[in-house]
């Protein structure tokens, strides 16, 4: 699969190509969704080896749900899957603390309930910021995006914008931060 169609593959298409056995679906689902169930175990007491039999327990029960027609979705697959590894994690850090191989507090990591509400509410953010970016237009969508995305320096901005000094990109800056700041509490409003 070339880089540009990664880009494209809409979670219904990579679920439909899991169904199917698409090796190349599977190594989409790794590619987008691994690094997030990687981040959740190690910041909870795991390794990568924990996080990637975690992760692969997860897509069996995606499999499993997908090729018997049983998968309901209520959530993007992104939080279906954080949901399903947050859960596995869970009940594997209960077992070695039961049998004596880890003196982990399930107690201190976040309430399952709780972790995916903030995780749909993040995720809904991030798309309220996306389609913020897009109704902002150039040239500062492509400033903003030069700056805080790509680490421009100020002298940088100025050169490949054409201001006349650093000061005056740096204002830019500042102005099309604000504007993308109104776009983004507009649209968080009328949600």
């Amino acid at each position: 699969m070339t880089e540009s169609n990664r880009l494209h593959v809409s979670d219904d298409q990579l679920l439909a190509g899991l169904a199917n056995g698409s090796d190349e679906m599977l190594e989409e689902l790794y590619r987008r969704y691994f690094p997030m169930v990687l981040h959740l175990i190690q910041n909870n007491s795991g390794s990568e080896d924990d996080a990637k039999d975690i992760y692969q327990e997860t897509l069996i029960v995606l499999y499993e749900k997908v090729t018997s027609d049983s998968l309901e979705l209520h959530c993007q697959l992104k939080t279906y899957l954080y949901s399903v590894s947050r859960r596995l994690w869970l009940k594997q850090l209960s077992k070695r603390s039961r049998n004596g191989h880890s003196l982990i507090d399930t107690e201190d990591l976040a309430d399952v309930d709780n972790d995916l509400v903030d995780h749909e509410a993040r995720d809904r953010q991030f798309d309220l910021m996306a389609d913020s970016l897009d109704r902002l237009g150039e040239p500062c969508r492509t400033l903003l995006e030069d700056f805080y995305i790509r680490h421009l320096s100020m002298q940088d901005l100025t050169e490949k914008f054409g201001y006349t000094n650093a000061d005056n990109a740096k204002t830019q800056k500042y102005k099309c931060l604000m504007r993308l700041k109104r776009l983004f509490f507009s649209v968080f409003k009328e949600e």
